[in-house]
């Protein structure tokens, strides 16, 4: 009995002529489900990310995660050869995952209306900075730009300091995380309606996050007011303890309330009496005495007794997390959060688990990210059905 791929995305045929961050993060996404991914890279440069952040011994780390469970091919697309190899491969896909400027991929003729002609079910994501509806349709975009676009940079951050973007690619990863969401939709739509024909997906870099601030147009539109800086405690915070503080012995932890019991909850933990805090309204009214109570009592105790007297008393609060307290953590060794693989270059590295988690047709990471031009010779050969002397002949030309 042959074996049966229950990954969720097993047979979804992606092809990614994009590069960095935003739209091969949304492949990443689809390929840890069991999506093939073939990821399409320039042969002599490659993708820039390959060479993006730290590296251990002139192996670059970020890399390796990054294109996990992706085949690399290479492809010269500046040349008409290429392009025609290109759009063989957009016969092959389900999936088209691009974030050329417009302009380009129309010269190019691998624009969604292009390809749409001889696929005429493609799925394609095109990213751009500034989205194609716009008059800014050609004009570079970075994660930054979005980010700041979108209004998150302008709510976060401390009253009295400037503004602050997060110590991550916040906009590329939202943007590669609707990115995805958007393909799935699209493919959902593919396998329910007869007369589909096709979709294009036009998202900008600031799309995601301006979605998901989902209060702050409204909250301007109604009330006249932009929400502004208010440190650890949000703009639109409902809870009267929203904040992070120092311990004693010099460790950080993030102290929150939600609901009136557990606002009476932190009251206990400082000995404020409990009918200062019978309401919403008083909770609100008493809400800087009480930061400043906790903020006492918390510098005069260690974080392990915090943590002891915080579950004790049922106040909601977690230590601040660094990367090795990730790896040391009980919760996230019990979830499998953090897997081990290996990786032909540095051995055994470890790296995220598969996210979301589906319990009947999970994911799976099987490999780190591939080597330049990887699976030139098996795709092209088998996917495509070209001959030997057809694969020479393209790399001999510079094509592959």
């Amino acid at each position: 009995m042959s074996h049966i791929d229950k990954r969720a995305l097993s047979g979804l045929k992606v092809v990614e002529f994009a590069h960095v961050i935003a739209g091969p993060l949304a492949g990443t996404l689809l390929a840890d489900l069991g999506a093939d991914i073939v990821h399409v890279e320039d042969p002599g440069r490659g993708d820039p990310q390959r060479n993006a952040g730290p590296a251990k011994d002139g192996v670059h780390l970020w890399w390796k995660v990054a294109a996990r469970n992706k085949r690399s091919v290479t492809l010269n697309l500046r040349t008409e050869e290429g392009r025609d190899l290109a759009r063989k491969l957009a016969v092959w896909a389900d999936v088209v995952i691009c974030n050329f400027r417009v302009e380009t991929l129309e010269k190019w003729e691998l624009d969604f209306t292009s390809l749409n002609k001889i696929n005429p079910k493609l799925i394609m994501l095109q990213v751009t900075g500034f989205g194609n509806s716009s008059s800014k349709r050609n004009s570079p975009g970075f994660g930054k730009v979005g980010e700041a676009m979108s209004g998150v940079v302008n709510i976060t951050g401390f009253p009295d300091g400037p503004p602050v973007h997060t110590g991550f690619s916040h906009g590329d990863s939202v943007t590669g995380l609707m990115g995805a969401y958007a393909i799935l939709a699209a493919a959902y739509r593919k396998n329910n309606d007869p007369d589909f024909q096709g979709e294009w997906i036009d998202l900008a870099l600031y799309d995601g996050l301006f979605r998901l601030v989902e209060w702050q147009v409204i909250f301007y539109d109604q009330l006249g007011e932009n929400p502004t800086r208010a440190g650890n405690q949000l703009a639109a915070a409902p809870a009267a303890v929203i904040n992070t503080y120092m311990t004693k012995d010099g460790r950080w932890i993030t102290v929150t309330s939600g609901t009136p019991r557990s606002v009476q909850n932190v009251a206990t933990l400082v000995g404020e009496p409990l009918e200062d805090y019978a309401t919403p309204a008083m909770q609100v009214q008493h809400r800087e005495r009480l930061d400043e109570l906790v903020r006492q009592w918390i510098k005069a105790h260690t974080l392990d007794e915090c943590v002891a007297e915080m579950d004790r008393l049922e106040v909601v609060a977690s230590p601040i997390y660094t990367v090795e307290d990730i790896l040391k953590d009980e919760t996230y060794r019990e979830r499998e959060n953090v897997i081990e693989i290996e990786d032909p270059d540095l051995g055994p590295v470890r790296m995220q688990n598969v996210f979301p988690r589906l319990t009947n047709h999970t994911g799976k990471v099987w490999r780190t990210a591939p080597s330049l031009g990887e699976h030139n010779d098996s795709f092209y050969a088998e996917d495509l059905g070209i001959s030997p002397d057809g694969i020479a002949e393209l790399r001999a030309a510079g094509t592959i």
